[in-house]
This record gives C-alpha cells, structure tokens and sequence, in this order.
C-alpha cells in the first residue's frame, strides 16, 4: 500500500540533549533526563525502521511521552502546568512548506487499526493540544486546524479503502460496496475542501491526490450501484450509472497524470500502476457491456440522460477514529524528583533555546520498492 497512498514528507525535529546544567540538582533529576535523552532517540529511530510494528512503536511513544509529561502537567492531577513547562524548545520542520502485494487478513487488519488509531490521535491533537501551545500554529502550518483536520479524515478515507477491498474480495452485496465507496469518496471530497483555502504552492500536489481518489472511488459507487439497478431490473438506469462511472474513470486517470506532474512535499505515488486501479476500468467496461446486451435483447429500455444521484448511506463498515489519550505520567515522577530540577538555577544564557540559524535536517526515509502487483487481495 505504500505506493497507493499519498504520503507528505515525516515531520523531522532537531535534537534534544535535555542537559539542564545547574537546574538539574538530584540524581533522579537526572536519571529523569537520561531516560528522556534516550527514550526519544529510540522513539525517532523507529519512524524509519521497516521491521518496526504497532506494537513497538506504541511501547516506545508511551515510554517517551509518560516521562514528557512531567515537563507539560502538575504531578498532582489538577490544571496548572508543570514549573517545567517553558523550559524546552523543540524545533520541528513544516511537512507541507519547507504497496505491498497479496496482504494477509492480519496485515490488512493491522493496517485497518493503524489508520482509526492516526485518526484518534491527530483528533486528540487537534482538540486538547494544540490550543495549549505556547507559540500559537501559523495558517498553513503543520498544526494549524485545517491541516490536522485534514490528515484526519484521509486516514479515515484510507481505512475505509481497506474495507472496500475485504468487501469487494468477499464478495459482499453490490449496494453495500457501492455505499462504502461513496462514503470514501465524500471523505477524500471533505479532506480536499478542508485544505481549499491554503497557499496552493504548498497543497496543490496534497489536493491532486485526495481529489483523484475521489473521483475514483465515485466512480466504484457509480459501477457498484449499476449492478444493484440491473439486479431490480432498472437496466436503462445501470446502464446511465455505468456509463457515469466510465467518465469519472477517465477523469481519475487524467488526475493520476496531473498528480504526477504536481511539484510539491512528499514522494509521488502511482496509483494509476496499481492493478486495483486496472481492475475498476476493466470492472466498469464488462459491466456496462453486460447491462447493454441485457438491455438489447431483454429490456428494451430508455436510458436517462442524467445520471442518478447517489443517495447512498452505508449501515456497515464505516471508520471511526480511535479514541486516544496519552499514557500516565512515568512512576519516576515524583514531587521529589520534581524539587530537584531548581529553574533559579537556570543560566541566563539559555542555551535549550534554538538558534535561529539552526537547520533541522530532514528524515531520511526508507526507500520502499514496490513488489509485483497481485492487486492487493487480502487472504
């Protein structure tokens, strides 16, 4: 699936010493740094790691973020913030300026979880961080609300992929796929009005990639939902939603070109390669041919000259994203710990703070070739 879905550049952040010469006056002080020091480094070297897994990436977040904590909330549960809350800058790049072949059911589950879980998480950030930030997000920055707003609904639009293709693969009924995939399209619809109002030269290739998924996924509907009309013998009306579908086909293949030749952040996927998106063309043409012939010899209907408005509510199947909260601050935390970190303490030549001229170097990330394409079933 790496080469079917659009990826923006991974988020690259200067490092993080958490040496606080003077301030930190106690052992567990210390120890409190190493750990953080550590923990993260750990943390980031997953991000690039092929064989990482949910389940390693979630143990490494949580024990990095279970020791942040002590730096962000009071260790006595109520509002206030930490006394150490200022006292680290963290620089970060900004991601918008500045397929893997005959998956298993287990592997398209794990993919399936991972989406809902990005979803809740961008959704926490939006709703219970970002408000909080010392610097409030710029318009067009990464954490600006439109942007989070927009990575959550793709990743929802992209889980519910995963399950149009586990329908599609176990042949469910064509109302219901069609359904799922007009659902999908709206999603990718939605994400692309969120980001409507950025600077183009930023969002132009990110838009390209949500706007042809829509028109991809419309056109599943339109074919879907073709079968369920010829299945009602409605022929002259499959055949004008096939027929829509066969348009919107087209134009998904012209975005794929168009996408392709977008400047912009993040590496350029091939969605018109992909053997799932042959399978749509080849699907459209057998099924109006069909509904033609049943049409010539049978049914003797007229067909519309508009298309059918799809009215499709889908009962089953759809994404919702996974609640998250942050793990429990770390048992090390203790009012003691806390004491010995003395901020009078503090140099005022503050050296955790950025210089402006410090670059922060982007993430090299895993080339991933893309293996012979079976199109992706999941067995």
């Amino acid at each position: 699936m790496t080469h079917w879905f659009h990826r923006n550049p991974l988020k690259a952040t200067a490092p993080v010493s958490f040496n606080y010469y003077g301030v930190v006056t106690g052992p567990s002080a210390s120890k409190i740094c190493n750990d953080l020091r550590s923990s993260r480094a750990r943390l980031l070297e997953l991000f690039t790691d092929l064989s990482c897994n949910p389940e390693m990436m979630k143990n490494a977040a949580d024990s990095y973020f279970s020791l942040l904590q002590g730096f962000i909330n009071s260790l006595d549960e109520s509002t206030q913030e930490s006394k150490l809350r200022y006292i680290q800058n963290f620089k970060w790049t900004d991601t918008l300026q500045g397929q893997v072949p005959s998956i298993t059911e287990d592997e398209a589950k794990e993919v399936h979880r991972s989406l809902k879980i990005a979803a809740g998480i961008f959704k926490h950030l939006k709703e219970s961080h970002t408000p909080k930030l010392i610097t409030p997000a710029e318009k067009g920055r990464d954490l600006e609300s439109r942007l989070i707003e927009a990575y959550v609904i793709q990743c929802q639009a992209e889980a519910q992929e995963v399950t149009i293709a586990r329908a599609i693969e176990l042949k469910h009924a064509p109302g219901l796929i069609a359904a799922l995939a007009y659902e999908t399209a709206n999603f990718y619809q939605k994400a692309d009005h969120t980001l409507s109002s950025l600077e183009p030269a930023y969002s132009a290739k990110w838009r390209k990639y949500l706007h042809l998924k829509m028109c991809f996924y419309t056109a599943y509907a339109y074919c879907y939902h073709g079968e369920t009309l010829l299945a009602s013998d409605k022929c002259g009306e499959a055949i004008r939603s096939l027929q829509e579908a066969e348009k919107l086909y087209a134009k998904a293949e012209a975005l794929c070109k168009e996408y392709g030749e977008t400047k912009g952040p993040g590496p350029t996927v091939k969605p018109s390669g992909h053997l799932f998106f042959w399978k749509l063309g080849n699907l459209v043409k057998n099924t109006l041919e069909k509904c033609q012939r049943e049409n010539g010899f049978i049914y003797f209907q007229k067909i519309p000259t508009e298309a059918p408005q799809l009215e499709l509510k889908a009962n089953y199947g759809l994404v919702e994203p996974v609640p998250f909260e942050f793990p429990p601050t770390s048992a090390q935390w203790t009012p003691e710990t806390l004491a010995a970190f003395d901020l009078t303490k503090r140099p005022k030549d503050d050296s955790t703070k950025p210089k402006p001229e410090e670059e922060v170097k982007p993430v090299k990330e895993p080339d991933i070739k893309p293996q012979k394409d079976t199109g992706c079933y999941i067995s």
